[in-house]
């Protein structure tokens, strides 16, 4: 356990980040253009624009990127919660729960990881604004109440946007407030924002490697220390969308979140590693999942950079929590048939997500106890 909570303050916090604030007006074009402001780094203060011009001028280009017009202020208020943080997270040196995590990694179902994933790439596309938003929203809603139907203290909701595919969050409560979170997203996107957008590494990979450790959780009834939850996200193919308003409001509100660890591709690794990323996370954290890895997985640790807005971790490093970003792959060698119609199941290893799912078992444990 931590201790206590970080956020006394918060009620001073979020008028100074709103007063620091500096609204940039919005251009007006047609009527039927809707403007997004759209920022590809730290330091740049963001440019309106369409949609479209979103998809042709970063996402096609591979060039990362964060929506943040409906949550221009999360930057300023991470910035001063993070100045008013009168005691910081520690970490452990060490995983210290291998005899009660192997327990639980032991019931995990590499079968239900395969079945999970076939039926997300079933789906024509799983785009945020796209035809089938509602109803692969709906299918993430229904599967993870019926994961979590063996423990009836776990809590499922749909966290709505401003869009029609809310994101998912599940909460396993703890005796303490204080909350870890793993999270991936489940929208995917195609070459073309209409087109075939199967998602089958990104993301349904890491959508089911969170889930299976739902599952598993959810069935030993496990009771943890901290606050476990299972963050579900859409829109992240548009610009981090649904967790910078997930993150946004858990600032305004107060959530004492001392950790978070994202997914985003768990199937695809030519050089059978799993990544964990440096940049935009808490050094500490990264530094701690970095020795988890050989303890609960058979395969080796790799690190990179990824870079600016890259997966929803920077989302929550935004907020002023703790974060860190786990993948299957360095950049370099990361899937070449993401955001394609070629991002099929064929391309996906099972066994690899499967060390994924027990990492992220280890992880859950271990976090338990900060």
């Amino acid at each position: 356990m931590v201790g206590i909570s970080r956020l006394a303050v918060l009620g001073a916090v979020i008028p100074m980040a709103l007063a620091a604030l500096r609204s940039e007006p919005r251009p007006i074009l047609s009527k039927s253009a809707e403007l997004r402001l759209i920022k590809t780094s730290e330091e740049d203060p963001g440019t309106w624009m369409t949609e479209d011009e979103k998809f042709e001028k970063l996402k096609s280009k591979g060039i990362g990127f964060m929506d943040i017009t409906d949550t221009m202020e999360l930057e300023a208020m991470g910035a001063a919660r993070k100045a008013q943080q009168k005691i910081a997270v520690t970490f452990p040196s060490a995983p210290s729960h291998q005899t009660q995590a192997n327990t639980l990694i032991r019931n995990v179902k590499q079968s239900n990881l395969q079945t999970w994933v076939n039926t997300m790439a079933d789906f024509y596309n799983r785009y945020y604004r796209g035809q089938y938003a509602a109803t692969s929203a709906q299918w993430m809603f229904d599967t993870v109440k019926s994961v979590t139907a063996a423990n009836s203290a776990i809590t499922v909701k749909q966290f709505a946007h401003s869009y029609s595919q809310p994101s998912v969050i599940a909460t396993i409560p703890g005796t303490s407030a204080e909350v870890v979170v793993v999270s991936a997203h489940y929208d995917s996107i195609g070459s073309t924002t209409s087109g075939r957008a199967p998602g089958a590494d990104d993301n349904a990979s890491g959508i089911v490697a969170v889930l299976e450790s739902l599952r598993v959780l959810a069935e030993a009834k496990y009771a943890p220390a901290n606050t476990l939850e299972f963050h579900f996200y859409s829109g992240e193919e548009g610009g981090l969308l649904g967790s910078r308003d997930i993150f946004n409001s858990y600032v305004r509100s107060g959530v004492d979140v001392i950790a978070v660890m994202n997914q985003d591709m768990t199937g695809y690794s030519p050089n059978n590693v799993i990544a964990v990323f440096s940049d935009y996370g808490d050094s500490s954290l990264i530094a701690f999942i970095k020795k988890l890895v050989p303890v609960y997985t058979s395969l080796p640790v790799s690190t990179d950079r990824c870079g600016y807005g890259c997966s929803d971790h920077a989302s929550a490093y935004s907020a002023g929590y703790p974060a860190a970003y786990v993948c299957d792959e360095n950049i370099r060698d990361s899937s070449p048939y993401i955001h394609s119609a070629q991002d099929t199941v064929s391309t996906v290893s099972f066994p690899h997500v499967l060390e994924h799912t027990k990492l992220t078992v280890g992880f859950l444990v271990e976090a338990s106890y900060f």
